[in-house]
Protein backbone atom coordinates (compact mmCIF):
# COMPACT_ATOMS: atom_id res chain seq x y z
CA UNK A 1 0.00 0.00 0.00
CA UNK A 2 2.65 2.30 1.14
CA UNK A 3 5.06 1.52 -1.64
CA UNK A 4 2.50 3.15 -4.79
CA UNK A 5 2.85 7.22 -5.08
CA UNK A 6 1.26 9.77 -7.15
CA UNK A 7 3.70 10.18 -9.71
CA UNK A 8 6.08 10.73 -6.53
CA UNK A 9 6.12 11.40 -3.13
CA UNK A 10 4.09 14.72 -2.14
CA UNK A 11 5.21 15.96 1.02
CA UNK A 12 3.11 19.02 3.38
CA UNK A 13 5.30 20.16 6.14
CA UNK A 14 3.20 19.98 9.07
CA UNK A 15 3.47 23.68 10.51
CA UNK A 16 0.05 23.24 12.79
CA UNK A 17 2.38 23.71 16.01
CA UNK A 18 5.67 23.86 17.55
CA UNK A 19 8.00 21.42 17.45
CA UNK A 20 8.27 21.59 21.18
CA UNK A 21 4.85 20.75 21.38
CA UNK A 22 4.54 17.45 19.68
CA UNK A 23 4.22 14.44 20.75
CA UNK A 24 5.33 12.01 18.18
CA UNK A 25 8.52 10.45 18.70
CA UNK A 26 11.45 11.76 16.63
CA UNK A 27 12.41 9.79 13.90
CA UNK A 28 9.45 7.52 13.72
CA UNK A 29 7.11 6.77 10.87
CA UNK A 30 3.36 6.54 11.75
CA UNK A 31 1.08 5.50 9.15
CA UNK A 32 -2.86 6.31 8.89
CA UNK A 33 -5.52 6.35 6.19
CA UNK A 34 -8.14 9.05 6.07
CA UNK A 35 -11.26 6.90 4.16
CA UNK A 36 -14.00 9.59 2.94
CA UNK A 37 -17.39 9.81 1.43
CA UNK A 38 -20.28 12.75 0.61
CA UNK A 39 -23.53 13.30 -0.40
CA UNK A 40 -25.06 9.93 0.53
CA UNK A 41 -28.33 11.35 0.02
CA UNK A 42 -30.12 8.64 1.50
CA UNK A 43 -28.72 5.18 -0.64
CA UNK A 44 -28.35 3.15 2.51
CA UNK A 45 -29.66 0.73 -1.20
CA UNK A 46 -28.16 -0.72 -4.14
CA UNK A 47 -29.97 0.44 -7.06
CA UNK A 48 -31.33 -1.10 -10.00
CA UNK A 49 -28.33 -2.29 -11.32
CA UNK A 50 -26.88 -3.02 -7.75
CA UNK A 51 -24.34 -0.16 -7.82
CA UNK A 52 -23.05 1.35 -4.61
CA UNK A 53 -25.39 0.28 -0.79
CA UNK A 54 -24.11 0.52 2.17
CA UNK A 55 -23.96 -3.14 2.74
CA UNK A 56 -20.91 -3.38 0.54
CA UNK A 57 -19.60 -0.26 1.29
CA UNK A 58 -18.88 -2.20 4.17
CA UNK A 59 -17.34 -4.95 3.08
CA UNK A 60 -15.12 -2.36 1.48
CA UNK A 61 -14.37 -0.47 4.53
CA UNK A 62 -13.43 -3.10 6.23
CA UNK A 63 -11.15 -5.05 3.77
CA UNK A 64 -9.20 -1.47 3.85
CA UNK A 65 -9.11 -0.99 7.54
CA UNK A 66 -7.43 -4.95 7.83
CA UNK A 67 -4.98 -3.94 5.10
CA UNK A 68 -4.04 -0.60 6.71
CA UNK A 69 -3.60 -2.40 10.30
CA UNK A 70 -1.62 -5.21 8.71
CA UNK A 71 1.03 -2.73 8.12
CA UNK A 72 0.86 -0.82 11.15
CA UNK A 73 -1.49 1.45 10.32
CA UNK A 74 -4.87 2.75 11.35
CA UNK A 75 -7.87 4.72 9.46
CA UNK A 76 -10.29 7.59 10.17
CA UNK A 77 -13.19 7.24 8.37
CA UNK A 78 -15.07 10.45 7.51
CA UNK A 79 -18.11 11.85 5.69
CA UNK A 80 -18.94 14.89 4.11
CA UNK A 81 -22.10 15.47 4.79
CA UNK A 82 -25.73 15.61 3.21
CA UNK A 83 -26.93 11.72 4.63
CA UNK A 84 -30.85 13.24 3.85
CA UNK A 85 -32.76 14.09 0.89
CA UNK A 86 -32.86 11.57 -2.45
CA UNK A 87 -34.46 8.59 -1.91
CA UNK A 88 -38.00 7.99 -0.71
CA UNK A 89 -37.41 4.50 1.55
CA UNK A 90 -34.92 6.64 3.63
CA UNK A 91 -36.17 10.15 3.37
CA UNK A 92 -39.96 8.11 4.88
CA UNK A 93 -37.91 7.20 7.89
CA UNK A 94 -35.74 10.40 8.14
CA UNK A 95 -32.65 8.53 6.84
CA UNK A 96 -32.41 6.10 10.41
CA UNK A 97 -31.49 2.96 8.08
CA UNK A 98 -28.37 5.51 6.45
CA UNK A 99 -27.20 6.58 10.26
CA UNK A 100 -27.59 2.79 11.88
CA UNK A 101 -25.79 1.42 8.72
CA UNK A 102 -23.39 4.08 9.35
CA UNK A 103 -22.84 3.07 12.69
CA UNK A 104 -21.94 -0.63 11.89
CA UNK A 105 -19.55 0.33 9.22
CA UNK A 106 -17.26 2.57 12.10
CA UNK A 107 -18.03 6.04 10.67
CA UNK A 108 -15.79 8.46 13.33
CA UNK A 109 -17.42 12.17 12.26
CA UNK A 110 -19.13 13.99 9.68
CA UNK A 111 -19.72 17.75 8.55
CA UNK A 112 -23.14 18.60 8.91
CA UNK A 113 -24.77 18.99 5.31
CA UNK A 114 -27.07 21.34 4.03
CA UNK A 115 -29.81 19.12 3.38
CA UNK A 116 -29.24 17.80 6.96
CA UNK A 117 -31.87 20.98 7.67
CA UNK A 118 -34.15 19.93 5.18
CA UNK A 119 -36.35 18.47 7.82
CA UNK A 120 -37.22 20.66 11.35
CA UNK A 121 -34.47 20.88 13.85
CA UNK A 122 -35.79 18.27 16.02
CA UNK A 123 -35.50 15.68 13.36
CA UNK A 124 -31.76 16.38 13.18
CA UNK A 125 -31.57 16.27 16.94
CA UNK A 126 -32.83 12.19 16.70
CA UNK A 127 -30.16 11.76 13.45
CA UNK A 128 -27.69 12.75 16.49
CA UNK A 129 -28.83 10.60 18.68
CA UNK A 130 -29.14 7.56 16.15
CA UNK A 131 -25.66 8.14 15.48
CA UNK A 132 -22.93 7.15 17.48
CA UNK A 133 -20.07 9.72 15.82
CA UNK A 134 -20.44 13.11 15.98
CA UNK A 135 -22.07 15.59 13.56
CA UNK A 136 -19.33 18.19 13.12
CA UNK A 137 -20.24 22.03 12.50
CA UNK A 138 -18.27 24.77 13.80
CA UNK A 139 -19.96 28.02 11.96
CA UNK A 140 -23.31 27.18 12.49
CA UNK A 141 -24.88 29.60 15.33
CA UNK A 142 -28.50 29.88 17.39
CA UNK A 143 -29.34 33.49 16.62
CA UNK A 144 -30.90 33.94 20.18
CA UNK A 145 -28.32 32.76 22.24
CA UNK A 146 -25.31 33.36 19.70
CA UNK A 147 -23.60 29.98 20.44
CA UNK A 148 -22.85 26.83 17.73
CA UNK A 149 -25.53 24.69 17.70
CA UNK A 150 -23.57 21.92 17.09
CA UNK A 151 -20.04 20.10 18.23
CA UNK A 152 -16.85 21.99 16.41
CA UNK A 153 -14.41 19.60 16.14
CA UNK A 154 -13.29 16.33 17.16
CA UNK A 155 -10.32 14.77 18.67
CA UNK A 156 -8.78 10.97 17.44
CA UNK A 157 -5.71 9.02 18.38
CA UNK A 158 -4.50 6.95 15.72
CA UNK A 159 -1.30 5.04 16.09
CA UNK A 160 -0.30 7.59 18.90
CA UNK A 161 -1.09 10.51 17.00
CA UNK A 162 -3.71 12.87 17.39
CA UNK A 163 -5.47 14.22 14.42
CA UNK A 164 -8.12 17.00 14.47
CA UNK A 165 -11.15 17.30 12.75
CA UNK A 166 -13.19 20.48 12.31
CA UNK A 167 -16.62 20.60 10.80
CA UNK A 168 -17.47 22.97 8.39
CA UNK A 169 -21.11 23.82 6.39
CA UNK A 170 -21.26 26.01 3.39
CA UNK A 171 -22.74 29.54 4.57
CA UNK A 172 -25.16 29.07 1.30
CA UNK A 173 -27.52 26.89 3.91
CA UNK A 174 -30.39 29.31 4.83
CA UNK A 175 -30.35 30.99 1.08
CA UNK A 176 -31.01 27.51 -0.51
CA UNK A 177 -32.49 25.37 2.60
CA UNK A 178 -36.55 25.90 3.28
CA UNK A 179 -36.40 29.44 4.91
CA UNK A 180 -38.72 28.35 7.33
CA UNK A 181 -36.65 26.41 9.26
CA UNK A 182 -33.65 29.12 10.23
CA UNK A 183 -35.73 31.37 12.00
CA UNK A 184 -33.03 31.43 14.92
CA UNK A 185 -30.02 29.78 12.70
CA UNK A 186 -27.33 31.43 11.23
CA UNK A 187 -24.41 30.53 9.32
CA UNK A 188 -20.91 32.48 9.86
CA UNK A 189 -17.87 32.44 7.63
CA UNK A 190 -16.25 28.95 7.43
CA UNK A 191 -13.14 30.46 6.91
CA UNK A 192 -13.39 32.87 9.57
CA UNK A 193 -14.30 30.11 12.15
CA UNK A 194 -11.91 27.28 10.64
CA UNK A 195 -9.17 30.01 11.36
CA UNK A 196 -10.74 30.59 14.74
CA UNK A 197 -10.89 26.97 15.37
CA UNK A 198 -7.62 26.21 14.40
CA UNK A 199 -5.93 28.74 16.54
CA UNK A 200 -8.00 27.85 19.64
CA UNK A 201 -6.54 23.85 18.74
CA UNK A 202 -2.64 24.37 18.56
CA UNK A 203 -3.18 26.80 21.60
CA UNK A 204 -5.06 23.77 24.06
CA UNK A 205 -4.74 20.24 22.30
CA UNK A 206 -2.04 20.62 20.02
CA UNK A 207 -2.77 18.28 17.73
CA UNK A 208 -0.33 16.84 15.42
CA UNK A 209 -2.72 16.59 11.92
CA UNK A 210 -5.78 19.05 11.36
CA UNK A 211 -8.20 17.99 8.94
CA UNK A 212 -11.77 19.93 7.94
CA UNK A 213 -14.63 17.89 7.02
CA UNK A 214 -16.25 20.14 5.58
CA UNK A 215 -19.77 20.51 3.11
CA UNK A 216 -18.61 23.83 0.63
CA UNK A 217 -17.81 22.46 -2.46
CA UNK A 218 -15.03 21.88 -4.75
CA UNK A 219 -14.74 24.39 -7.51
CA UNK A 220 -11.98 24.99 -10.25
CA UNK A 221 -9.60 27.65 -9.11
CA UNK A 222 -11.98 28.94 -6.49
CA UNK A 223 -14.53 30.21 -9.55
CA UNK A 224 -17.63 29.48 -7.70
CA UNK A 225 -20.44 31.52 -9.38
CA UNK A 226 -23.53 31.98 -7.87
CA UNK A 227 -22.61 29.40 -5.06
CA UNK A 228 -20.70 30.86 -1.97
CA UNK A 229 -17.25 29.87 -1.87
CA UNK A 230 -15.83 26.62 -1.22
CA UNK A 231 -12.92 24.66 0.08
CA UNK A 232 -10.33 25.91 -2.72
CA UNK A 233 -11.27 29.53 -1.58
CA UNK A 234 -10.62 28.77 2.44
CA UNK A 235 -7.77 26.38 1.51
CA UNK A 236 -6.13 30.02 -0.73
CA UNK A 237 -7.93 32.26 2.20
CA UNK A 238 -6.13 30.67 5.50
CA UNK A 239 -2.33 30.88 5.97
CA UNK A 240 -0.48 28.28 5.08
CA UNK A 241 -0.18 25.00 7.26
CA UNK A 242 -3.39 25.53 9.26
CA UNK A 243 -5.44 22.43 7.70
CA UNK A 244 -3.67 19.73 6.86
CA UNK A 245 -6.25 17.93 4.64
CA UNK A 246 -10.40 19.10 3.45
CA UNK A 247 -12.51 16.06 3.06
CA UNK A 248 -15.53 17.64 1.48
CA UNK A 249 -18.86 17.42 -0.33
CA UNK A 250 -21.44 19.44 -2.13
CA UNK A 251 -21.19 19.71 -5.20
CA UNK A 252 -20.83 16.39 -5.49
CA UNK A 253 -17.77 15.73 -7.83
CA UNK A 254 -15.00 13.54 -7.72
CA UNK A 255 -11.94 15.40 -7.33
CA UNK A 256 -9.35 13.98 -9.81
CA UNK A 257 -7.33 16.98 -10.82
CA UNK A 258 -6.41 16.94 -15.03
CA UNK A 259 -4.07 19.31 -14.41
CA UNK A 260 -3.46 22.55 -11.86
CA UNK A 261 -6.78 23.83 -11.10
CA UNK A 262 -8.72 21.86 -13.38
CA UNK A 263 -10.31 18.67 -12.25
CA UNK A 264 -10.76 15.71 -15.11
CA UNK A 265 -14.02 16.20 -16.45
CA UNK A 266 -15.04 12.35 -17.10
CA UNK A 267 -13.36 10.17 -14.37
CA UNK A 268 -13.81 7.13 -15.02
CA UNK A 269 -13.78 4.56 -12.28
CA UNK A 270 -10.83 2.43 -11.05
CA UNK A 271 -8.58 4.78 -12.88
CA UNK A 272 -5.95 6.94 -11.28
CA UNK A 273 -7.56 9.86 -9.06
CA UNK A 274 -5.17 12.77 -8.32
CA UNK A 275 -6.53 15.24 -5.46
CA UNK A 276 -6.18 19.05 -5.40
CA UNK A 277 -3.52 20.76 -3.58
CA UNK A 278 -4.45 24.55 -2.68
CA UNK A 279 -1.86 26.48 -0.41
CA UNK A 280 -0.20 23.31 1.18
CA UNK A 281 -3.60 21.66 2.09
CA UNK A 282 -4.86 18.43 0.07
CA UNK A 283 -8.93 18.84 -0.82
CA UNK A 284 -10.61 15.40 -1.70
CA UNK A 285 -14.31 14.61 -2.61
CA UNK A 286 -15.50 11.14 -3.59
CA UNK A 287 -18.49 11.76 -5.89
CA UNK A 288 -21.94 11.34 -4.89
CA UNK A 289 -24.61 8.65 -3.03
CA UNK A 290 -21.67 6.19 -1.63
CA UNK A 291 -20.29 5.64 -5.47
CA UNK A 292 -16.65 5.69 -4.07
CA UNK A 293 -14.43 5.56 -1.01
CA UNK A 294 -12.01 8.17 -1.06
CA UNK A 295 -8.29 6.76 0.16
CA UNK A 296 -6.11 8.72 1.33
CA UNK A 297 -2.80 7.10 2.61
CA UNK A 298 -0.43 9.22 4.96
CA UNK A 299 2.91 8.60 6.63
CA UNK A 300 4.20 11.41 9.20
CA UNK A 301 7.22 11.32 9.58
CA UNK A 302 9.59 14.47 12.21
CA UNK A 303 6.75 16.77 12.00
CA UNK A 304 5.92 16.26 7.79
CA UNK A 305 3.12 14.95 7.02
CA UNK A 306 3.17 12.58 3.31
CA UNK A 307 0.55 11.62 1.34
CA UNK A 308 1.60 8.31 -0.11
CA UNK A 309 -1.11 7.25 -2.11
CA UNK A 310 -4.46 8.24 -3.23
CA UNK A 311 -7.37 6.43 -4.33
CA UNK A 312 -11.12 6.69 -5.66
CA UNK A 313 -12.58 2.98 -4.75
CA UNK A 314 -15.45 2.42 -6.95
CA UNK A 315 -18.38 0.56 -4.83
CA UNK A 316 -19.72 -1.88 -7.30
CA UNK A 317 -20.00 0.56 -10.28
CA UNK A 318 -21.03 -0.53 -13.76
CA UNK A 319 -21.07 0.33 -17.53
CA UNK A 320 -23.33 -0.79 -19.87
CA UNK A 321 -22.00 -3.14 -22.96
CA UNK A 322 -23.43 -4.80 -25.88
CA UNK A 323 -23.14 -8.70 -26.27
CA UNK A 324 -22.72 -10.39 -29.82
CA UNK A 325 -26.21 -10.71 -30.29
CA UNK A 326 -27.16 -7.09 -29.79
CA UNK A 327 -28.27 -7.07 -26.16
CA UNK A 328 -26.69 -5.22 -23.30
CA UNK A 329 -25.34 -6.34 -19.77
CA UNK A 330 -23.93 -4.02 -17.46
CA UNK A 331 -20.61 -5.44 -16.25
CA UNK A 332 -18.42 -3.86 -13.63
CA UNK A 333 -15.69 -1.41 -13.72
CA UNK A 334 -13.98 -3.83 -10.93
CA UNK A 335 -14.37 -6.61 -9.02
CA UNK A 336 -17.77 -7.64 -7.78
CA UNK A 337 -17.87 -6.60 -3.93
CA UNK A 338 -19.91 -8.79 -1.58
CA UNK A 339 -22.50 -7.10 0.34
CA UNK A 340 -21.81 -7.14 4.32
CA UNK A 341 -24.49 -9.82 5.77
CA UNK A 342 -24.60 -8.15 9.40
CA UNK A 343 -25.66 -4.70 7.44
CA UNK A 344 -27.76 -6.26 4.84
CA UNK A 345 -29.25 -7.87 7.70
CA UNK A 346 -30.46 -4.28 9.44
CA UNK A 347 -31.36 -2.71 6.16
CA UNK A 348 -33.45 -5.29 4.69
CA UNK A 349 -36.47 -4.44 7.14
CA UNK A 350 -36.33 -0.61 6.37
CA UNK A 351 -35.81 -1.13 2.59
CA UNK A 352 -39.05 -3.55 2.52
CA UNK A 353 -41.22 -1.35 4.73
CA UNK A 354 -40.13 1.75 1.96
CA UNK A 355 -41.18 -0.75 -1.42
CA UNK A 356 -44.35 -1.83 0.11
CA UNK A 357 -45.60 1.96 0.66
CA UNK A 358 -43.73 3.08 -2.65
CA UNK A 359 -44.17 0.56 -5.31
CA UNK A 360 -47.94 0.79 -6.12
CA UNK A 361 -48.19 2.48 -9.70
CA UNK A 362 -49.84 5.59 -9.85
CA UNK A 363 -49.66 6.44 -13.90
CA UNK A 364 -47.67 5.93 -17.16
CA UNK A 365 -45.43 8.16 -19.84
CA UNK A 366 -44.62 7.48 -22.90
CA UNK A 367 -41.25 9.04 -23.38
CA UNK A 368 -38.52 10.37 -21.10
CA UNK A 369 -39.12 13.05 -18.75
CA UNK A 370 -35.69 15.19 -17.84
CA UNK A 371 -35.07 15.67 -14.44
CA UNK A 372 -31.32 15.50 -14.84
CA UNK A 373 -29.07 18.11 -12.82
CA UNK A 374 -26.71 18.97 -15.28
CA UNK A 375 -30.06 19.69 -17.20
CA UNK A 376 -32.59 21.18 -14.85
CA UNK A 377 -29.74 23.94 -13.81
CA UNK A 378 -28.80 25.00 -17.18
CA UNK A 379 -32.22 24.52 -19.25
CA UNK A 380 -35.89 24.59 -19.03
CA UNK A 381 -37.44 20.88 -19.13
CA UNK A 382 -40.21 18.25 -19.88
CA UNK A 383 -39.74 17.07 -15.95
CA UNK A 384 -40.09 20.50 -14.51
CA UNK A 385 -42.77 21.57 -17.03
CA UNK A 386 -44.73 18.30 -15.68
CA UNK A 387 -44.10 19.05 -12.04
CA UNK A 388 -45.18 23.25 -12.81
CA UNK A 389 -48.71 22.11 -14.65
CA UNK A 390 -49.45 20.26 -11.30
CA UNK A 391 -48.82 23.13 -9.38
CA UNK A 392 -50.56 25.87 -11.70
CA UNK A 393 -53.65 23.69 -12.24
CA UNK A 394 -54.32 23.14 -8.36
CA UNK A 395 -53.71 26.31 -7.77
CA UNK A 396 -55.80 27.69 -10.80
CA UNK A 397 -52.50 29.29 -11.71
CA UNK A 398 -52.03 31.89 -14.66
CA UNK A 399 -48.36 30.63 -14.76
CA UNK A 400 -45.66 28.58 -12.63
CA UNK A 401 -42.35 28.77 -11.52
CA UNK A 402 -39.64 27.02 -9.43
CA UNK A 403 -35.96 26.62 -8.80
CA UNK A 404 -34.56 23.93 -11.11
CA UNK A 405 -32.41 22.25 -8.41
CA UNK A 406 -36.37 21.12 -6.79
CA UNK A 407 -36.23 18.93 -9.51
CA UNK A 408 -33.59 15.94 -8.28
CA UNK A 409 -34.65 13.09 -10.27
CA UNK A 410 -35.64 12.00 -14.06
CA UNK A 411 -38.38 9.33 -15.12
CA UNK A 412 -37.87 7.00 -17.70
CA UNK A 413 -40.96 5.42 -20.23
CA UNK A 414 -43.05 3.16 -18.92
CA UNK A 415 -45.00 3.19 -15.55
CA UNK A 416 -44.76 5.27 -12.75
CA UNK A 417 -44.90 5.08 -8.91
CA UNK A 418 -45.16 7.24 -6.22
CA UNK A 419 -41.40 6.40 -5.59
CA UNK A 420 -40.58 7.76 -8.63
CA UNK A 421 -42.16 11.10 -7.89
CA UNK A 422 -40.90 11.20 -4.43
CA UNK A 423 -37.18 11.16 -6.44
CA UNK A 424 -38.32 13.88 -8.44
CA UNK A 425 -39.45 15.72 -5.47
CA UNK A 426 -38.18 14.62 -1.97
CA UNK A 427 -38.19 18.15 -0.20
CA UNK A 428 -41.64 18.01 0.99
CA UNK A 429 -42.39 21.70 -0.12
CA UNK A 430 -46.19 22.83 0.35
CA UNK A 431 -48.11 24.58 -2.88
CA UNK A 432 -47.94 28.24 -2.28
CA UNK A 433 -49.45 30.97 -4.74
CA UNK A 434 -49.74 34.86 -4.86
CA UNK A 435 -51.57 37.14 -6.91
CA UNK A 436 -49.61 40.29 -8.19
CA UNK A 437 -50.33 43.05 -10.74
CA UNK A 438 -49.05 42.80 -13.84
CA UNK A 439 -46.47 45.75 -13.24
CA UNK A 440 -45.54 43.92 -9.81
CA UNK A 441 -45.14 40.69 -12.04
CA UNK A 442 -42.56 42.36 -14.14
CA UNK A 443 -40.42 43.30 -11.44
CA UNK A 444 -40.84 39.97 -9.53
CA UNK A 445 -39.49 38.22 -12.57
CA UNK A 446 -36.53 40.27 -13.57
CA UNK A 447 -35.06 38.89 -10.59
CA UNK A 448 -36.10 35.17 -10.99
CA UNK A 449 -35.84 34.93 -14.70
CA UNK A 450 -32.22 36.18 -14.07
CA UNK A 451 -31.04 33.66 -11.86
CA UNK A 452 -27.47 32.19 -13.10
CA UNK A 453 -27.57 28.98 -14.94
CA UNK A 454 -25.64 25.85 -13.44
CA UNK A 455 -27.20 26.90 -9.72
CA UNK A 456 -30.04 25.46 -8.18
CA UNK A 457 -31.78 29.13 -8.33
CA UNK A 458 -32.02 28.77 -12.36
CA UNK A 459 -35.73 29.06 -12.83
CA UNK A 460 -38.01 26.66 -14.27
CA UNK A 461 -41.60 28.35 -16.05
CA UNK A 462 -44.87 27.01 -17.28
CA UNK A 463 -47.39 28.84 -19.03
CA UNK A 464 -45.26 32.05 -19.76
CA UNK A 465 -42.60 33.42 -21.84
CA UNK A 466 -40.35 35.98 -21.91
CA UNK A 467 -37.01 37.49 -22.74
CA UNK A 468 -34.25 37.82 -20.01
CA UNK A 469 -31.16 40.05 -20.56
CA UNK A 470 -29.40 39.69 -17.45
CA UNK A 471 -30.54 42.22 -15.25
CA UNK A 472 -34.50 42.67 -16.64
CA UNK A 473 -37.27 40.95 -18.44
CA UNK A 474 -39.09 42.18 -21.80
CA UNK A 475 -41.71 40.41 -24.16
CA UNK A 476 -43.49 38.57 -21.44
CA UNK A 477 -46.67 36.67 -22.18
CA UNK A 478 -49.00 34.62 -19.91
CA UNK A 479 -50.70 32.08 -21.78
CA UNK A 480 -49.85 33.54 -25.35
CA UNK A 481 -50.89 37.27 -24.38
CA UNK A 482 -48.96 39.91 -23.55
CA UNK A 483 -48.41 41.14 -19.78
CA UNK A 484 -50.56 43.64 -18.77
CA UNK A 485 -49.18 45.95 -16.21
CA UNK A 486 -52.85 46.34 -14.14
CA UNK A 487 -54.57 43.06 -14.99
CA UNK A 488 -53.47 40.58 -11.56
CA UNK A 489 -52.08 37.65 -12.33
CA UNK A 490 -51.73 34.38 -9.91
CA UNK A 491 -48.12 33.18 -9.74
CA UNK A 492 -47.82 29.30 -8.69
CA UNK A 493 -44.96 28.10 -6.80
CA UNK A 494 -43.13 26.70 -3.96
CA UNK A 495 -43.49 27.53 -0.59
CA UNK A 496 -39.38 27.27 -0.78
CA UNK A 497 -39.27 29.87 -3.18
CA UNK A 498 -42.39 32.21 -1.70
CA UNK A 499 -40.07 32.72 1.89
CA UNK A 500 -37.11 33.64 -0.28
CA UNK A 501 -35.69 30.66 -0.90
CA UNK A 502 -32.70 30.82 -3.41
CA UNK A 503 -32.71 34.29 -3.09
CA UNK A 504 -36.28 34.88 -4.60
CA UNK A 505 -38.30 37.44 -3.68
CA UNK A 506 -40.14 36.97 -0.62
CA UNK A 507 -43.92 36.86 -1.11
CA UNK A 508 -45.16 34.96 1.76
CA UNK A 509 -45.28 38.29 3.65
CA UNK A 510 -47.92 40.00 0.75
CA UNK A 511 -51.60 40.29 1.51
CA UNK A 512 -52.48 37.96 -1.51
CA UNK A 513 -49.96 34.82 -0.23
CA UNK A 514 -51.48 31.44 -0.07
CA UNK A 515 -50.06 28.66 1.68
CA UNK A 516 -52.01 25.60 0.68
CA UNK A 517 -50.22 22.78 2.75
CA UNK A 518 -50.93 20.59 0.02
CA UNK A 519 -46.81 19.12 -0.48
CA UNK A 520 -45.33 19.22 -3.92
CA UNK A 521 -44.84 15.70 -4.11
CA UNK A 522 -48.28 14.63 -3.63
CA UNK A 523 -49.82 17.45 -5.72
CA UNK A 524 -47.40 15.70 -8.88
CA UNK A 525 -48.53 12.45 -7.89
CA UNK A 526 -52.32 13.36 -8.26
CA UNK A 527 -51.38 15.63 -11.37
CA UNK A 528 -50.05 11.83 -13.13
CA UNK A 529 -53.06 9.85 -11.76
CA UNK A 530 -55.73 12.13 -13.16
CA UNK A 531 -53.65 12.46 -16.24
CA UNK A 532 -52.05 9.47 -17.32
CA UNK A 533 -51.25 8.04 -19.37
CA UNK A 534 -49.03 11.40 -20.19
CA UNK A 535 -47.65 12.39 -23.31
CA UNK A 536 -43.55 13.39 -22.57
CA UNK A 537 -43.76 15.60 -25.59
CA UNK A 538 -46.58 17.66 -24.72
CA UNK A 539 -44.76 18.81 -21.81
CA UNK A 540 -41.35 19.82 -24.04
CA UNK A 541 -40.35 23.31 -23.96
CA UNK A 542 -40.31 25.01 -27.34
CA UNK A 543 -38.28 28.27 -26.73
CA UNK A 544 -40.76 30.45 -24.86
CA UNK A 545 -37.62 31.51 -21.83
CA UNK A 546 -35.50 33.56 -24.31
CA UNK A 547 -31.85 34.93 -22.55
CA UNK A 548 -29.89 37.55 -24.45
CA UNK A 549 -26.33 36.93 -23.85
CA UNK A 550 -24.35 39.90 -24.30
CA UNK A 551 -21.18 39.68 -26.78
CA UNK A 552 -18.04 38.53 -25.09
CA UNK A 553 -15.93 41.31 -27.15
CA UNK A 554 -16.88 44.70 -25.88
CA UNK A 555 -16.49 46.55 -29.57
CA UNK A 556 -19.66 44.96 -31.02
CA UNK A 557 -21.78 47.45 -28.74
CA UNK A 558 -24.78 46.14 -27.99
CA UNK A 559 -25.82 43.52 -29.97
CA UNK A 560 -26.76 40.69 -28.46
CA UNK A 561 -27.35 36.68 -29.01
CA UNK A 562 -30.81 35.41 -28.45
CA UNK A 563 -30.24 32.08 -26.75
CA UNK A 564 -33.29 29.51 -26.08
CA UNK A 565 -32.57 27.04 -23.89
Amino acid sequence: MFKRSLAGVMTVALLSVPLMAQAWEKDRTYKFTVLHTNDHHGRFWPNEHDEYGLAAQKTMMDQIRYEVQAHGGATLILSGGDINTGVPESDLQDAEPDFRAMNMIGYDAMAIGNHEFDNPLPVLRQQQKWAKFPLLSANIYQKSTGKRLFQPYALFNRVGLKIAVIGLTTDDTARIGNPEYFTDIQFHKPATEAKAVVEELRANEKPDVIIAATHMGHYDNGQHGSNAPGDVEMARELPAGYLDMIVGGHSQDPVCMAKENLKQADYVPGSPCTPDRQNGTWIVQAHEWGKYIGRADFTFRNGKLTLVNYQLVPINLKHKVKNADGSTSWVNYTAEIPKHPGVQKLLTPFQQKGQAQLGVKIGSVNGHLEGDRNKVRFVQTNMSRLILAGLKERAGADFALMSGGGVRDSIEAGTITYKDVLKVQPFGNTLAWVDMKGSEVEKYLAVVANKQVDSGAYAQFSGISLVADGSGVSDIKIDGKPLSADKTYRIAMLSFNATGGDGYPQVDNLPSYVNSGFVDAEVLKQYIQSHSPLDAASYQPDGEIVYLKKALNAAAGDSAEAVKP
